[in-house]
């Protein structure tokens, strides 16, 4: 079934996908890792074939495998039966997956981003946390969002950290980059609204009336809102605080407020 079968960690393919852990690599080549079977068929299903697929011998006879194999081939990939140990040095992990795909980014022009696309759509300005984006992104998929539209310097959605995070929905969920001028200006032909989440705002996000299709822009993890992004919202709303914590982690407020736009 395999291509070829590599035990070396110095053959230079697996060398290339290691290095893929760094963001310089990824910006490079355009490609990032997808870790675990599940993950990697999430990928073929959604019509993004692995460029390399690597695989170690215990997952050899699974069909679902022979799925990824098919699409990798037809794509014109590479298939590697490997070692465990390679497993481990590409995932850095001690207890690898025992199937790994390394896959083309992609990120859509924000003007496919439109308001008949969905319910709603999230912008995160400058996150700077890949697990918070990654469990974004997997909310976003799980509620329906239409986009994801990284706003500002953030960061990489596609680091083994952020992909892992959203345990698959990195395949289901458009991703857009944007500067803030760029999202000013598309901003303003948006024809729903436009819900920003600010610690000082007064309207309790219960409260809002969100006019569908919502577009949602969060802060980040460390300074919320600035001024300048929160005045290109229609409302900005609040999560009210009951206990002694003052605020809330990222991707849980953005959870919260998808929730409440869509709900």
């Amino acid at each position: 079934m395999s291509e070829r079968t590599v035990t070396s960690l110095s053959n230079p393919t697996v060398k290339a996908v290691r290095a893929l852990h760094m963001r310089k690599a990824r910006d490079a080549t355009g490609l990032f890792v997808a870790e675990g079977l599940k993950t990697v068929i999430e990928g073929v299903e959604t019509g993004h074939a692995p460029k390399i697929l690597l695989y170690g011998q215990n997952a050899a006879d699974h069909p679902l495998l022979q799925n990824a194999v098919r699409a990798t081939v037809a794509a014109r990939g590479e298939v590697i039966e490997v070692t465990q140990d390679i497993l481990a040095k590409v995932s850095r992990r001690d207890n690898p997956q025992a199937v790994v795909g390394v896959f083309p980014q992609v990120f859509q022009p924000l003007a496919t981003v439109t308001s008949g696309l969905a319910q709603c759509v999230v912008a995160l300005h400058r996150v700077r946390d890949p697990g918070n984006l990654g469990t974004i992104v997997r909310t976003a998929d799980a509620a329906g969002c239409g986009a994801v539209i990284l706003v500002g310097e953030c960061c990489d959605p596609y680091s083994v950290e952020g992909v892992r995070a959203t345990m698959g929905s990195i395949f289901a969920v458009p991703l857009v980059e944007a500067t803030e001028a760029e999202f000013a200006a598309w901003r303003a032909g948006w024809t729903g609204s436009v819900v920003g989440a600010l610690l000082s705002a007064e309207v309790d996000h219960r409260q809002a009336t969100y006019a569908r299709p919502a577009l949602l822009l969060m802060g980040n993890e460390q300074q919320g809102l600035p001024p300048e992004m929160a005045a290109l919202c229609d409302v900005n709303v609040k999560i009210p605080m009951r206990g002694r914590a003052d605020s809330l982690n990222l991707s849980v407020a953005t959870g919260i407020m998808i929730y409440a736009a869509t709900g």
